[in-house]
């Protein structure tokens, strides 16, 4: 419904009211769940309370906490609140046009980040794809992920969960009001990168996702990051003991401030012995929306019917500068990553030839935190009758002297195809835009939201991986099917991979 006053839709809390942008329909800053504050800090998702009259649906909500962040997506202002359980909803019309829909998780290691990054417009889907977009942000850090139930008692029992469960939340209210967007709450696509593509896998893994979502897209990222309850114990003991040990109220009425500084403090003081992979702040497994490490759970079968869509960035590590490295710092740097330096220098030293020592350590971290994870999570999903499509982004962008390559999160605004946002000409150097490349990677996410298959005219027949043929489709200047691409690297993990410290 629209007025002259901005599209009207209607919501299970009440109306809203929004605006006409770039010829779609945006619904911003509406609560999917009550504000987690005061005695609501530490508990789980509740519903909004009603309200009279339309809300006003025009502008963005605040973000959840946080410090600020490096990533490529966290450069943009940052306006937070504890009350942050808000998502956006891009529409072509709130109408009962029963659209595909695409709901996005951000990532930012679960600390950073907020449903309104400019990489993250719909825009793009709804007009190009007739699918409605929505954007969530959910609880980060210690508010959303510190499971403080061994300490504090039954009262914190979800502590470690908390951002997930928003997750679910959020789903659960698009099953319940998305219609009146123009959405079809039967045809649901949950995706997101990084941190937001381990929270699609921790969906299809929980008993609680089950009917939420009818396909998925994990962006780099797999199901391999989630604590188990007894280091989630001992991380939430370092956390109560950088805020003076309180009791259950006083940490309630503790200024937010005070615990992301100590949120930090964890952090700085646990990666002087952890070289990768989970930091302190991610789900902990344990409680019934999770009940076993995600990884465990998909091998049962775990959403093994909702068909997946995913991949890895050819140079994932580039983000975190690691090709900088000398020599020695390389090899040091294998050791932590693997039971098995000598043997994984050996193997991708074969391959990588004379390429500078940084770039050696760039692709063995790559591997070993993205690819390999994205590759079991295929494989197990396979053997429980999953369908799976893997792809891997290999555009090198020229930004930073060459030191980018197909970085971590470089992908994002090719699937969304928002090249033209403020600030990711900083990020694909100098060069001719690759609009091209947006437009094939955005129009075979597009196929796969609304059809459950990313083959399109542009790219051909993209065949789901199997462990006997492993198709990867490639994306690149040049797009195109790879079969098994780097199977001697892939196998060396087989026996050298080690557990990161937790």
């Amino acid at each position: 419904m629209t007025s002259d006053a901005g599209p009207l839709a209607h919501t299970t809390a009440g109306p809203v009211r929004g605006r006409h942008r770039q010829g779609v329909e945006l619904f911003a800053g509406i609560p999917y769940a009550a504000p987690p504050v005061g005695s609501r800090r530490f508990a789980p998702p509740a519903p909004p309370e009603p309200w009279d009259g339309a809300r006003d649906a025009r502008r963005f909500g605040k973000s959840a906490p946080q410090l600020p962040g490096e990533g490529l997506t966290n450069r943009v202002p940052v306006d937070w609140d504890e009350d942050c359980l808000t998502l956006n909803v891009v529409t072509p019309a709130a109408d009962d046009g029963h659209r595909p829909v695409y709901v996005w998780i951000h990532g930012g290691a679960y600390l950073h980040g907020q449903g309104s990054t400019p990489w993250y417009d719909g825009t793009p889907f709804a007009v190009r794809g007739d699918i409605v977009v929505v954007t969530i942000n959910y609880r980060l850090g210690a508010l959303g992920f510190c499971d403080l139930s061994s300490h504090l008692g039954e009262g914190f029992r979800s502590t470690g969960l908390n951002g997930f469960l928003d997750q679910l939340a959020a789903l659960e209210w698009v099953r319940d009001n998305i219609a009146a967007f123009g959405g079809d709450p039967e045809q649901v696509t949950v995706g997101g990168e990084s941190a937001g593509a381990f929270s699609v896998c921790n969906v299809l893994a929980s008993p609680h996702g089950d009917g939420l979502v009818h396909r998925a897209i994990a962006q780099s990222g797999a199901a391999h990051n989630a604590h188990d309850p007894e280091a989630g114990a001992g991380i939430a003991a370092q956390f109560l003991a950088a805020v003076d040990n309180p009791s259950a109220d006083d940490l309630l009425a503790l200024p937010v401030e005070r615990i992301l500084a100590a949120q930090q403090q964890v952090i700085t003081e646990r990666q002087v012995r952890t070289a990768h992979g989970i930091e302190p702040f991610y789900p902990v497994w344990g409680h019934e929306a999770l009940p076993a490490a995600p990884t465990d759970l998909i091998a049962t079968g775990a959403g093994a019917g909702v068909p997946l869509l995913t991949g890895t960035n050819e140079d994932e590590l580039a983000l975190w500068g690691v090709t900088g490295l000398d020599e020695a710092r390389v090899e040091r740097y294998a050791a932590r990553m693997s039971g098995d330096p000598e043997a994984v220098l050996a193997c991708y030293r074969r391959r990588l030839g004379k390429a500078p020592p940084g770039w050696l350590a760039c692709a063995i971290g790559t591997d070993r935190v993205f690819r390999v994870p994205a590759i079991r999570h295929a494989e197990s999903r396979h053997a429980n009758g999953g369908t799976t499509w893997m792809y891997r982004f290999s555009w090198d962008s020229q930004a930073f002297d060459g030191q980018f390559g197909a970085a971590h999160a470089l992908e994002i605004p090719f699937t969304f195809n928002t090249l033209d946002r403020p600030g990711t000409e900083l990020f694909l150097g100098e060069g001719p835009r690759p609009d091209a490349l947006a437009e094939a990677v955005h129009d075979a996410w597009i196929a796969f939201i609304r059809d459950g298959d990313p083959s399109t005219p542009a790219l051909g027949d993209w065949p789901a991986y199997e462990p006997g043929s492993r198709v990867v489709m490639d994306l690149d200047d040049e797009c195109g099917l790879l079969h098994d691409p780097e199977p001697d690297e892939r196998r060396i993990w087989e026996h050298a991979w080690r557990d990161p410290v937790p």
